[in-house]
């Protein structure tokens, strides 16, 4: 797995987006107990903290200590700095598994060989991630698409085209569960914008081969800017044991 978050772990925490409520109604509904759940590539605990209400412990892994530093301080989660790939939980422990917006970073085979290991046999699996998002101004996101098609090719990662696929090129070795389909909606201003789109590791990838923000152009556009609709696609895989 790739630690590519760590060096900016504050900025990551205050300016990604949340989940919506209806999507973990919508998970929870699944389940058949609710001892313990594992969020996995917790980052900085976007998901945790949504999950945390239904369980009697969550534990939240993530490769980065400084990003898990920024989480919230919650009584029935626990947080450890390992690998997704190679984890230290019993046989049969969880009836959860989340992964939200990191899978694409782990090494799959290895890391569903700790998931069926970890997970209970009635328990679920869930896959979660977010898109290319769309601005309802309709100039502001033509310079988003252009900025993300155009002047940031070549400096994604690779794994990056698994998100463009909407995770559904990804391996997934388990009892698909038929959900609904949901989208992240928020009201952001141009500032929220403006942290959001530095959080994007081809950003950050830009400006160290080329010595200058990818972003340059866009900040006074950006910083003047009244709230506006800023929608993701929402991205899911849920899925049980094969019996």
């Amino acid at each position: 797995m790739k630690d590519l978050f760590s060096a900016q772990s504050e900025l990551y925490q205050q300016a990604r987006p949340t989940y919506p409520q209806s999507l973990i109604d919508s998970l929870i509904r699944q389940l058949k107990s609710f001892d313990c759940a594992w969020d996995c590539g917790a980052g900085s605990g976007q998901l945790t903290r949504l999950i945390a209400p239904y369980f009697q412990q969550v534990i939240a892994t993530d490769l980065s200590q400084n990003q898990l530093d920024q989480a919230p301080a919650l009584s029935n989660v626990r947080y450890v700095q390992q690998a997704a790939e190679q984890c230290s939980f019993p046989d049969q422990y969880f009836d959860l598994i989340t992964v939200a917006q990191a899978i694409h970073w782990f090494d799959f085979e290895k890391f569903y060989a700790e998931v069926k290991r970890t997970l209970k046999a009635d328990g679920v699996i869930a896959v979660i991630g977010y898109g290319l998002l769309t601005l309802e101004d309709a100039f502001l996101n033509d310079r988003l698409q252009q900025l993300y098609h155009q002047t940031l090719k070549g400096y994604w990662d690779a794994e990056r085209h698994y998100i463009d696929e909407h995770y559904q090129t990804i391996p997934f070795p388990f009892e698909e569960i038929a959900m609904p389909q949901f989208q992240i909606e928020l009201g952001w201003t141009g500032q929220q914008l403006w942290d959001y789109l530095n959080t994007w590791s081809a950003v950050k990838h830009y400006q160290d081969h080329m010595r200058v923000s990818a972003l340059a152009d866009l900040q006074d556009i950006l910083l003047i800017r009244q709230p506006m609709r800023v929608t993701f696609p929402l991205l899911l895989r849920v899925g049980r044991q094969i019996v």
